[in-house]
C-alpha cells in the first residue's frame, strides 16, 4: 500500500470498527489537552478537537503518512456532555437524557504532515424514562468514565434504554464509518 495511516486514538471501538473496515493502521496516542473555546457549539466542538488531536502528530508525519483522529460529544439542550468527571457527574448526565431526545456528534480528520481534512455526522438517540436504578446499576456494572455523555450504545444502557435512534448507530459508538470511509476511499485504492 502507497500509504499509512496511524489511528490518534486510545479508543477500543474506535480501533474494532476500523479493524472491522479492513483499514490497515497502527495506533499512535499522543496526549492532547481537549481545551475549546465556549464559543463552540455542536459539530463546530468536535471539529475543533478532531483537528486539535491531529495537529499533535503532523511534525511526527513521513510525507505518505496520515492520522485518523476524531472526538464524540453528546450535544443534548445546548450543551456539550463529553465524558463524565466521576459517576456523580454520570449519574447527572443519565438522568439528564432520561426520557429525550439528544445528538451525538462525532467528527474525523485525516491529517497529513502538511493538511488536514474533516467530516462529521450527527444521529439523534432517544431514551426512555431510565430508573435511577438502572442508572446507578449501569454505571456500577460499566463504569462508563470514557464515554461522551456518560453512556455507550453498544453497552446494556443501550439495548435496554434507547427507543429510537436516528442516523448513524456507529456514529454514536464513537466512529460515523460511512464518513470515516468517504474521507480515506481515495487513498485506499
Amino acid at each position: 500500500m502507497r500509504y499509512r495511516f496511524y489511528l490518534g486514538s486510545g479508543s477500543p471501538r474506535r480501533v474494532e470498527l476500523l479493524r472491522q473496515m479492513n483499514i490497515p493502521f497502527k495506533q499512535r496516542v499522543v496526549k492532547v489537552d481537549e481545551v475549546y473555546s465556549q464559543e463552540l457549539e455542536g459539530a463546530a466542538i468536535t471539529d475543533f478537537l478532531a483537528k486539535l488531536k491531529g495537529k499533535a502528530h503532523q511534525k511526527k508525519l513521513l510525507p505518505n503518512e496520515f492520522v485518523i483522529t476524531a472526538d464524540t460529544i453528546v450535544w443534548h439542550e445546548g450543551n456539550a456532555l463529553g465524558k463524565p468527571q466521576n459517576k456523580t457527574d454520570a449519574i447527572k448526565m443519565l438522568k439528564s437524557l432520561s426520557e429525550k431526545t439528544h445528538e451525538v456528534i462525532s467528527s474525523v480528520c485525516l491529517s497529513s504532515a502538511t493538511a488536514q481534512t474533516c467530516t462529521n455526522d450527527t444521529t439523534k438517540v432517544t431514551f426512555r424514562k431510565l430508573t435511577e436504578n438502572e442508572i446507578k446499576h449501569y454505571i456500577k456494572t460499566y463504569n462508563p468514565l470514557d464515554k461522551a455523555g456518560a453512556y455507550g450504545i453498544q453497552e446494556w444502557i443501550g439495548l435496554v434504554g434507547v427507543t429510537h435512534i436516528e442516523g448513524s448507530y456507529t456514529n454514536v459508538v464513537g466512529l460515523p464509518t460511512n464518513k470515516t470511509h468517504e474521507l480515506l476511499a481515495s487513498y485506499l485504492k
